[in-house]
């Protein structure tokens, strides 16, 4: 017999070094999961990519129980990694802090399209357009 889900968390934690310090702790606390099992598996599977922000959808069962997914870092995170940037412009719009080729586009775009709700690279590249440019990153 299929276990009860309670609950399903989506948290966005620093690969291969998350820690039980806020906001982690008290959102693990909540749901009642062991936190030090939960976070000793994440940094385990996740200790090659240090210094990247790697989602978990942690999955919570009745019995307090839990599985987890990694996901695709954010969009964001790939752009700012494609250009190494520290973080994106502080007055979008007015201030450019990086340029984007298509080709980086499409990259990003195909990397990240099994997260992605669309199964077209277009629209994938379109969704990578606009978060570049909310960040004050130019596409070429």
């Amino acid at each position: 017999m299929a276990k009860k889900v309670v609950n399903i968390l989506k948290l966005n934690l620093p690969a291969g070094s998350a820690t039980p310090a806020p906001p982690i702790g008290p959102i693990l606390g909540q749901a009642g999961i062991n936190m030090m099992d939960f976070l000793k598996q994440y940094n385990d599977k996740t200790s090659d990519k240090r210094g990247q922000v790697i989602p978990a959808e942690i999955t919570i069962f009745e019995d307090r129980s839990f599985k987890f997914v990694l996901k695709l870092p954010p969009v964001a995170e790939m752009i700012k990694q494609a250009l190494k940037l520290k973080q994106g412009s502080k007055t979008t719009g007015r201030e450019t802090v990086g340029t984007l080729t298509m080709d980086q586009v499409k990259a990003i775009a195909e990397q990240k399209l099994p997260d992605l709700n669309t199964t077209s690279v277009e629209s994938a590249m379109q969704s990578v357009i606009g978060t570049a440019k909310s960040m004050g990153v130019a596409v070429k």
